[in-house]
């Protein structure tokens, strides 16, 4: 065998593993993120969880954006399946607002000022049951928002100022990062039991996913 011929099958191998290596870390999560650190940011011990599945078998993470028309559309085979399982899978959601939708981050902002009410998971649905009403308005939807706050109980000049606060903001960006460093480019993105979800997210599909974890 000759030397060039040597050489080039020798880079030809380097390339492979390479190539591996980057498939297998991808789909652990994350792009260029390793197993061990995907696993530690798909979810944080702040993120929100919707439900908890007490056996930890199986967990459901969404990263979205509340004016994301895919997640809107995604939203009620969401809920069927919430209804479903409840507390045999655990469900968290996490921010990824996105910069082209006017209200994305005011939306995220809305529902983590909620949650420091205690209110996450009502003002996650207030958003979701009336995206149509106030998504893709170019105008600031925060009064709107304050509105729902005022619905929910919620006390709304706290809320008002946490909408508006840096650590809420900070929050929110947090989750967005960690979005962004699992490889998150859309909205919705799902991960289960840590591995990204690639499939449309419909509930059919994502119930055969859940239902094919709690199997294992």
């Amino acid at each position: 065998m000759g030397t060039n011929l040597k050489v080039t099958l020798s880079l030809v191998g380097v390339a492979l593993a390479v190539l591996t290596v980057a498939l297998v870390v991808n789909r652990a999560g994350g792009e260029g993120v390793p197993a061990s650190e995907a696993a530690q940011t798909v979810v944080r011990p702040n993120s929100h969880r919707l439900s908890t599945a007490a056996d930890g078998k199986v967990t459901v993470v969404e990263f979205l954006d509340f004016e994301c028309e895919a997640c809107g559309a995604a939203y009620p085979g969401v809920e069927r399946l919430r209804a479903e399982y409840r507390d045999r899978i655990t469900y968290v959601v996490r921010y990824f607002p996105i910069a082209s939708h006017p209200n994305a981050f005011n939306a995220a902002h809305a529902a983590e000022a909620a949650a420091r009410q205690g209110k996450f998971e009502q003002m996650y649905v207030k958003l979701f049951d009336n995206q149509t009403a106030w998504s893709h308005n170019e105008q600031s939807q925060v009064d709107t928002f304050v509105g729902y706050a005022g619905e929910l109980g919620l006390d709304v000049a706290k809320f008002r100022a946490d909408i508006a606060s840096p650590e809420v903001d900070a929050r929110v960006r947090s989750d967005a990062e960690d979005g962004q460093r699992l490889g998150v480019r859309g909205t919705p993105t799902f991960f289960v039991n840590g591995a990204r979800y690639e499939q449309d997210p419909t509930y059919e599909a994502l119930r055969k996913t859940i239902d094919d974890a709690l199997a294992r």
